[in-house]
């Protein structure tokens, strides 16, 4: 089934809003996300599969657990970089990748996705786990053009989201009343993940469809050809 191309509901909280909350969830998030999220975080790697080696780069890293299988799987030879909004757990994930004795090769800071820190065509792979549709609306293709923009051509960005696809289902239409009624606390939505990439002039190599909680997900690896 095609995806839909329907643009996504808005989301509105201020950026220094979205980084308090998660600084406030910072020393909680593995217990509230972590298990709904690890296998699919999981599926989104191994799709991605980054070489030994190779440069990467993760958007929006929270507590760092990807961060590992990233570093783990570039090597000795490879460097791994992060960027994510919330300062705690920015600290969280350094001392994370402290402990499992790879803080010589991840680079961690600070920022915003909108505006990557590096320069173009830095890096072989990107992946991004439940954070594209944390962005509001028109941010999304910000984000993804920032993505291309540090990719070396031939580099590939994988994409782990909750989907939005045609029809949705009972949960997807309750979870997106509960983003619209609740948005400070249900602040992320499903968003057209494959139709969203390939506007920003990936080519979509892979999709993969699972599910958390009744809800959608995919997983989508996209390359930049030029």
């Amino acid at each position: 089934m095609s995806e839909p191309r329907l643009s996504p509901s808005r989301v509105l909280r201020p950026r220094e809003d979205a980084r308090s909350s998660y600084n406030r969830l910072a020393r909680w998030y593995d217990l509230l996300a972590g298990a709904s999220e690890a296998r699919l975080c999981a599926a989104g790697l191994e799709a991605l599969a980054v070489r030994e080696g190779e440069s990467a780069l993760e958007i929006g890293f929270g507590t760092g657990h990807a961060l590992l299988d990233l570093a783990r799987a570039a090597g000795t030879e490879g460097r791994v970089f992060g960027i994510d909004i919330s300062d705690r757990m920015v600290a969280r994930a350094r001392a994370r990748v402290a402990d499992a004795g790879l803080a010589g090769c991840v680079e961690l800071v600070q920022g915003d996705a909108v505006s990557l820190p590096w320069p173009d065509a830095r890096f072989d792979a990107a992946f991004m786990a439940f954070t594209l549709e944390l962005f509001d609306t028109p941010d999304i293709p910000v984000v993804l053009a920032e993505c291309r923009r540090v990719l070396k051509p031939g580099g590939r960005l994988g994409v782990v989201a909750m989907a939005r696809r045609r029809p949705g289902s009972l949960m997807v239409r309750l979870y997106e009343w509960a983003h619209r009624r609740f948005p400070a606390a249900v602040d992320c939505r499903p968003i057209p993940i494959r139709a969203l990439v390939e506007r920003s002039g990936f080519v979509v190599g892979r999709v993969e469809e699972s599910s958390t909680w009744g809800l959608p997900v995919d997983i989508v690896v996209g390359i930049k050809m030029v």
